[in-house]
């Protein structure tokens, strides 16, 4: 089964790497690496920064859309990207959420993928 960890953070914190305390780009690396390794890595990708956003909506079916520069959310809280895992169980992909590094000072969401 294919889980997707939403790797998210915190407006109100240091961006990744950028802190003293959170996680750099050579511990995901070595993460992915592992990930890698242990055959369980089906994808996944760095997202850019949220004021770097456009967002989309539509109040109806037939309604023109309305788009804006930045997220749509007014929330401090962003996915900084994804990483894609096809394991058995969710309890494998807990195990490894629990080893990556985006769960330090920040949230690691995991979900099922749907196969559509």
């Amino acid at each position: 089964m294919k889980y997707v960890l939403l790797l998210m953070g915190n407006l109100a914190d240091d961006r990744c790497g950028e802190s003293e305390e959170g996680p750099g780009p050579e511990e995901f690396m070595a993460f992915d690496a592992e990930l890698e390794k242990a055959g369980v890595l089906a994808g996944g990708f760095a997202l850019a920064e949220p004021e770097e956003a456009t967002s989309l909506s539509k109040a109806s079916r037939d309604a023109e859309p309305v788009i804006t520069a930045g997220p749509y959310a007014e929330s401090r809280e962003f996915v900084g990207g994804t990483i894609v895992l096809d394991v058995d169980s969710l309890d494998e992909a807990l195990a490894w959420a629990e080893k990556c590094p985006g769960a330090i000072g920040g949230r690691v969401e995991i979900r099922a993928m749907l196969e559509l």
